[in-house]
């Protein structure tokens, strides 16, 4: 018989036969009853969108953006809802009815659709994030039918960290179609911005993000970039005032070996 002080401790069943164990791919956050919830790429993501959605065309507290919220969309079955990994909208209160946040984005109380929604890729929501998954007759319809024929969103984004591909869609009449890029990235005009990728480091990880751009290809800074570039600003002023310090000291003092008094200049 085995005694308490002869089982092994949690981790060291753990670790006892690794090869044996499931690893991060067999066993991830998405739910099989609910797929798409989020990974840590699903939190980082979304976060660099809403830090630098700043349309230059339009006032800070008419803008909202949001990220996993859910977005209720028909008043004749006010449960149904969609949750995009990342919406913006213009032209709406950045606070629900100017005042409080937000614990749902409800259409028929904001009336204005987004103007962009981002999903992003995962291997349980793939099909319907693309439009290749048909609803069934007394279910919610599918995402790219709220997006495209209720919500008539103009520009939807699909974005997979698997292949860094990008995917762009725009309304033409009633319908989604394939919008090409300009100099790599996706121009909308009613909020002055453009959206591509970006390689770099954010949270320490370095590679394709899904990043703001002006429309003339600047990048938003996220406000620790901004900070980054005050510093940066205010130590070149610094050493700038101090170099013309050091060559007035100098004239000054050739002045003076001249026996011209610089102070009757």
């Amino acid at each position: 018989m085995t005694s308490a002080s002869q089982l092994p401790t949690q981790n060291e069943g753990l670790l006892s036969a690794p090869e044996k164990l499931p690893t991060m791919y067999d066993l991830p956050s998405e739910d099989p009853e609910e797929p798409g919830l989020p990974d840590e790429f699903h939190g980082w993501q979304p976060q660099i969108l809403q830090l630098t959605f700043k349309p230059k065309n339009w006032p800070g507290d008419r803008v909202f953006s949001a990220a996993d919220l859910n977005l209720y969309y028909d008043v004749e079955h006010p449960l149904w809802h969609k949750r995009p990994d990342w919406f913006g909208a213009v032209g709406v209160s950045r606070l629900y009815e100017g005042w409080d946040m937000r614990l749902s984005y409800v259409m028929w109380q904001e009336r204005v659709s987004p103007l962009i929604v981002v999903e992003l890729l995962s291997p349980g929501t793939e099909d319907e994030d693309l439009g290749q998954t048909i609803s069934t007759p007394g279910k919610p319809p599918t995402k790219w039918q709220v997006y495209e024929e209720i919500l008539r969103v103009p520009y939807y984004v699909v974005f997979s960290r698997y292949t860094d591909e990008l995917q762009v869609f725009g309304l033409v009449g009633d319908r989604y179609q394939s919008i090409a890029l300009t100099n790599g990235r996706l121009l909308i005009p009613e909020a002055e911005l453009s959206l591509g990728l970006w390689q770099g480091s954010y949270q320490g990880i370095n590679r394709l993000w899904l990043r703001w751009f002006t429309m003339e290809g600047e990048l938003i800074l996220l406000p620790t970039e901004e900070a980054a570039a005050a510093e940066e600003r205010a130590a070149i002023a610094e050493e700038r005032a101090s170099i013309a310090e050091q060559h007035a000291e100098l004239l000054r003092a050739r002045l003076l070996e001249l026996g011209i008094d610089p102070d009757s200049l």
